[in-house]
């Protein structure tokens, strides 16, 4: 239980830093295929919650 908190807490900090690579990203999807603004802000979300999760495993088992 401690392992998933400490992992959490990591990854709380890093969803400042993420929100401007995951706009990129989402940008990116956005020029391929078409997005509606309801999509687009949904994909923000989702692939900012996703890097800062995967920043913060790698802090916690690197």
């Amino acid at each position: 239980m401690l392992k998933v908190i400490l992992t959490l807490v990591f990854s709380i900090v890093m969803l400042i830093f993420m929100a401007f690579p995951a706009m990129k990203i989402v940008e990116a999807i956005g020029k391929l295929t078409p997005l509606s603004k309801r999509l687009y802000n949904i994909l923000q979300i989702l692939v900012t919650i996703l890097l800062s999760l995967a920043v913060g495993l790698f802090l916690k088992f690197a």
